[in-house]
């Protein structure tokens, strides 16, 4: 992909598996990112980063990298826990930050980055490459011009099998579990598809008896105009599927997060018949979201443009994911 005049310098906070292998490699291929430098607090990681994905600096700490002045936005994969921190610090060191879901903990910690963000007209965005991708604004339009008729209900599934003790995933004090990890995902494309804010939801989780993180949760989302029902675990066969239902029609995404990047995708919209199973494809060209993603809140900080994972957006399912956790303790229906 040919760069585009107009670019913004990067910087990365830590070499995590994830920035590396999916989003970094991604990331290089956009018209409007330069990924100029890279920290690790082992700088023998940093430099191994760098000599693979040709990024030119290398810094032995995350604060170096943030004194740089020719770095203008940081990419943060770091653990849950350090997300804010490190957000707050990028925004005090004069740059604009997208970091990995989920971007806090707790929902009361966006009102500080708010802030921060306010003071410094700086943007912080949350790392949910679904909301870039062709498919998902394709699944939005059709369900909001009605031609699956009126949304009544949604539904996910979302699992991996993890009983590493060692991984992060698995560590309560880091932001492990199933929902900080995964359950994030059926959340925020839901909120996405219906347009709206759920009022109240329930959950359920099963604890891991060893690690203390949720290996498996199940929630009702009731929003103002229908349903959204979701399971996700840590230790269940691998599989994801979104499925949403109108009074006409039901629109299927399979694979749809981790949405393979180098082949055609699609979605199937099966018009109700069980017995023929009647369904239309629409096939997408292949493309990256993580590519999408990093061009989009470049765009943001060049021309101003609205970016999907934004502050209100990362607030909202914050929100949904406070309320879930207190219905777990509850055992009951709480307000979001």
């Amino acid at each position: 992909m040919n760069k585009h005049k107009d670019v913004v310098n990067w910087g990365v906070l830590s070499t995590a598996n994830i920035g590396l292998t999916k989003v970094l490699p991604a990331m290089m291929k956009g018209s409007h990112v330069k990924l100029a430098a890279i920290a690790s607090r082992n700088p023998e990681r940093a430099k191994v980063a760098a000599k693979d994905l040709n990024i030119p600096k290398t810094y032995g700490s995350y604060e170096e990298l943030l004194e740089d002045p020719g770095i203008q936005a940081v990419y943060i994969p770091l653990p849950n826990h350090m997300h804010v921190e490190w957000i707050r610090k990028s925004l005090l060191a004069g740059k604009h930050v997208l970091c990995e879901k989920p971007l806090v903990m707790q929902a009361r910690e966006i009102q500080e980055l708010e802030e921060l963000a306010n003071t410094s007209n700086l943007l912080v965005g949350e790392a949910f490459m679904v909301l870039h991708h062709p498919r998902w604004i394709r699944v939005k339009d059709l369900i909001s011009s009605g031609s699956i008729g009126r949304l009544i209900s949604g539904n996910s599934v979302f699992s991996y099998y993890n009983t590493d003790k060692d991984n992060i995933r698995n560590n309560p004090a880091y932001g492990g579990g199933a929902i900080y990890d995964i359950g994030c995902y059926p959340i925020v494309v839901s909120r996405f598809v219906f347009g709206e804010e759920p009022v109240r939801v329930i959950s359920t989780v099963e604890q891991d008896p060893e690690f203390k993180t949720d290996r498996l949760a199940s929630a009702i989302l009731e929003f103002p105009s229908g349903t959204m029902t979701f399971t996700v675990s840590t230790q269940m066969v691998p599989y994801q599927v979104v499925q949403f239902f109108g009074t006409e029609k039901m629109v299927e995404v399979r694979a749809p997060f981790n949405t393979p990047y180098d082949r055609p995708t699609s979605i199937h919209i099966h018009s109700g018949d069980i017995l023929q199973d009647l369904q239309v494809a629409e096939t997408f060209d292949e493309c990256d979201q993580y590519t999408i993603q990093g061009d989009n809140f470049s765009r943001a900080i060049l021309y101003g443009e609205s970016f999907a994972g934004s502050l209100k957006n990362a607030l909202g399912n914050a929100k949904v994911i406070d309320s879930l956790f207190k219905s777990a303790d509850s055992g009951t229906w709480e307000l979001v």
